[in-house]
Order: structure tokens, then sequence, then C-alpha cells
């Protein structure tokens, strides 16, 4: 009987303490470069070529997709302090209302090492709304063809209707907004001290988010070698 209250338990926690579950596979594999993939979905979704001698790791609150860690991001700081390299976080963070996308950013900061970045992708809300605008659009008129389908601008402030509606979950809602000098204060708030914006992205904000100043080989791999000229600001766009 007291084995049956203690598994009844644990399936408490991990439902309602969010309590992160691994994959065993991936704590055995040995020790090199690891990007820590936020809110992924699936590995079948490719993220940046740059990443791809390293050992990815995806971490998601859906199960459905089979990530390497199931775990909420707001509880990021329940994982191994100092464990990887990168995280990649692409349209996710809006997922989360304002204040707890800080704890999100804040976990950023406690798992990646002391020479670690962060590369965070959200809807540019100012963007969209000038859309709107210049194109007198309505919000559910399409913005663009995806390979989700159409995306009106009502997917893009509120988050993808399909998905919501195809998995039950309000998780894929959006609950924030954010521009460009909004998502750089959120990194700074949360404890980054160099963050630096691409232009590149249509409808969307592009960051890159150092704990110290980026090393030689960041600059050399994430091919930022403009960006980070002398007497670059930390805050700064370019377009490739």
């Amino acid at each position: 009987m007291s084995i049956l209250v203690e598994v009844f338990k644990d399936l408490l926690l991990r439902r309602y303490k969010h309590v992160p579950t691994h994959n065993a596979e991936m704590l055995d594999k040995p020790q090199e470069n690891c990007v820590l993939n936020v809110g992924g979905g699936s590995k079948a979704t490719a993220i940046p070529k740059y990443y791809a001698d390293w050992r990815h790791d995806l971490l998601d609150i859906d199960p459905r997709g089979e990530p390497d860690i199931v775990c909420d991001a707001r509880y990021l700081n329940t994982l191994e302090r100092g464990q990887y390299d990168a995280i990649y976080c692409s349209h996710n963070l809006e997922h989360y209302y304002r204040h707890d996308g800080l704890k999100v950013i804040q976990g950023f900061v406690h798992i990646l090492n002391q020479t670690g970045f962060a590369e965070v992708r959200v809807p540019d809300i100012d963007q969209v709304i000038r859309a709107l605008t210049e194109r007198q659009m309505d919000l559910d008129d399409i913005l663009y063809n995806s390979a989700a389908g159409p995306i009106s601008a009502h997917d893009v402030i509120y988050g993808l209707q399909t998905e919501i509606i195809a998995s039950g979950q309000d998780f894929y809602a959006h609950k924030t907004g954010f521009t460009p000098d909004s998502l750089t204060g959120l990194l700074l708030k949360g404890g980054f001290s160099n963050v630096y914006l691409i232009n590149d992205e249509h409808l969307a904000v592009h960051a890159f988010a150092f704990k110290t100043e980026p090393t030689d080989d960041q600059i050399k791999l994430l091919n930022l070698g403009l960006l980070f000229a002398p007497n670059t600001p930390h805050i700064a766009e370019t377009g490739f």
C-alpha cells in the first residue's frame, strides 16, 4: 500500500508542480556543446544549422512531441545549474504572462554556463499593428502562409487558433506581446548583460542575449562579426 501511495504522490507532483521528467538516454550522453530547445514542440522542427554539431535537447510542457525533458519552462530553475552552452527559444516566450516570462528568462540564466547565450524569437507586435494599419486589414485576415497553414493577425497576436482547438490546451494561447525594446528590457531584467537584435525575420524580433561578453568562437559560430565590431552598442540591429 505504501508503494501505491508514493506513486500517487509522485503523479500529483508532476501534474500540479510541473516536476521535470528526463529522457534517460539524454543523461548518458557524453559532454559536448549542447543547446536546449525550449518549447520547440518536436525535434522534427528544424533549429538553426549552426547547432548541427551540438547535442540538441528538447524541453517542452507537451509530451506529444517526445521531448527529452517534459517541463513547464517557468520551472527551469529546478534543473541543474550551468549545464547548457546555449538556449534556443523560438516563438514560445509569448505564451507566458509577462511576469512569468521573466521567470523563464531567469531560468535561462540559471541553466546556462558562464559563457552561455540565449537565442530568442518572438512575434513583433509593432510590426503586426503597422501591417494591419497600412494594409487596412482585419484581425482575421491572412498575414502570411506558413507550414502550419494560413496565419492571421489574430493568430500572431493571440496564438494559433487551430493548435489551441486541436490540443485543447490554453498554454498554446499568447498571453503577452513584444517589441524590440520590450524584449531587450526583459532579457536584461532577467539577468543577461548583453543583448543584440538581428533584423532578419518578418513580423518577428530576433535577439541574442549573453551572460558575459560574447567569445570569439561565438561571434564566428553565429556569423555576427559585423555586430561585434569595436565600440558597437550593446543593442544593435543588422540585416543579412
